[in-house]
């Protein structure tokens, strides 16, 4: 477990921060970009959950994937390198299947799609909507940083599949895609 003693160090007072491995960068570093990112969809999926606390299986997905997004961040902040002085956490191809597994799982009992769906109807398929595109902005920053350096293929992977995860999951807490608000396209023409 991490131990944090001292909330403020004033590191950063001057633009910088550190990495996993101790390098010091910039805060806009496309790799801190990325990971801050993620830490947003976190953030996002923390909202999520002020409305699943009466779902315990939706719940206890989501903070599985909570957990999960922490991991992401350990991965993107921990640039790869041959020869590490430790171990570093790494998201894992287990941890993309146990997410299709799901959508599969949810996906199963869904109204069959006949449109594109707006955001919205129930407030935590709403907030899941928000989640998702946080999560798809910190995909193309992690396929922009992996243009210039190695990064995990799985956190890529990872990081592609939870979206399609929350956007399952948004149907199903709109009564299982009955309730989606549907897009008509043209309709105010």
């Amino acid at each position: 477990m991490v131990k944090l003693t001292r909330i403020y160090t004033r590191g950063g007072d001057r633009g910088q921060t550190s990495l996993g491995d101790g390098r010091r960068v910039p805060k806009h570093d496309p790799r801190v970009t990325a990971y801050g990112t993620v830490d947003e969809a976190n953030a996002v999926i923390g909202l999520v959950r002020l409305h699943t606390a009466d779902q315990p299986e939706t719940d206890a997905m989501l903070a599985r994937i909570q957990n999960d997004l922490f991991d992401l961040g350990a991965d993107l902040c921990t640039p790869e390198s041959e020869d590490p002085p430790y171990p570093p956490l790494r998201i894992l191809e287990s941890q993309v299947d146990r997410l299709e597994a799901e959508i599969d799982a949810m996906n199963a009992d869904l109204a069959p799609l006949n449109s594109f769906i707006l955001p919205g109807g129930a407030p935590a398929a709403a907030h899941l909507h928000l989640a998702r595109t946080v999560v798809r902005r910190a995909e193309r920053l992690m396929t922009e940083l992996a243009e210039v350096e190695p990064v995990n293929p799985a956190a890529v992977k990872y990081a592609n599949r939870l979206s399609d995860h929350l956007f399952v999951l948004s149907r199903k807490l709109n009564a299982n895609g009955t309730a989606d608000v549907l897009w008509v396209p043209g309709a105010n023409r």
